[in-house]
């Protein structure tokens, strides 16, 4: 795409060791915990117990399926054989253009593993390297279905401002590890968006008659 590639560079760089722990973090999941409890505990308030025991399973309910959608279209592409010009695509880090080298992606992937020295004009970090492709990202499709279900169930501004805070951190987190390109992130926050939706309309009808909805 004329905008992904350039745009992907832009916003790629060397921030030292700190920012690349910082982003690690950022797209792990261990320091997320405090935000699932806050979520829930907020819900429970909103909706009571039984409720917040609803949310819960439809909430875990679309992110797994937001997970696993995003990986099949990762290893499938996105239509299969319907669009065959819409493949899998190799994540940032395995792309050989990035760096002006004429060689296979799995040639690059080979170097990335071993920690080849650069100059590189991608930055990686080594506890990166993983996986093959990255059309569709499943850490925006997951955080966003959970943005979107969370902020419809609560409605409450300064939670909306967190959790938009949030999306945005773990999405960039993607691209300043060299995960996935910035179309990878928008097809991601479609799915996911699509699929919180449809979990919010889910939950409000579990939920009728109780709580705020």
């Amino acid at each position: 795409m004329t905008w992904d590639y350039p745009l992907f560079l832009a916003l790629n760089f060397d921030g030292g060791p700190a920012m690349d722990r910082a982003m690690l973090a950022l797209s792990g999941t261990a320091m997320w915990l405090p935000l699932y409890a806050l979520i829930v505990w907020l819900v429970s308030r909103r909706y009571g117990w039984r409720g917040a025991a609803i949310f819960l399973a439809v909430m875990l309910a679309a992110l797994v399926l937001s997970d696993a959608v995003a990986g099949i279209f990762k290893h499938n592409g996105l239509l299969g054989d319907l669009m065959p010009g819409l493949e899998p695509r190799w994540r940032p880090m395995f792309t050989p253009e990035l760096e002006g080298l004429a060689i296979a992606p799995d040639s690059l992937y080979a170097l990335r593993q071993a920690g080849a020295p650069g100059p590189w004009r991608v930055h990686v970090p080594v506890e990166a390297v993983a996986g093959y492709y990255g059309t569709v990202s499943a850490h925006a499709a997951t955080v966003v279905a959970l943005a979107v279900l969370s902020c419809a169930a609560l409605r409450r501004r300064w939670f909306t401002c967190l959790m938009v805070a949030a999306t945005l951190a773990v999405c960039y987190s993607r691209i300043y590890l060299a995960k996935h390109f910035p179309m990878d992130l928008l097809l991601g926050a479609a799915l996911g968006g699509a699929l919180g939706w449809a979990a919010w309309r889910l939950f409000r009808r579990l939920t009728r008659g109780s709580g705020k909805v």
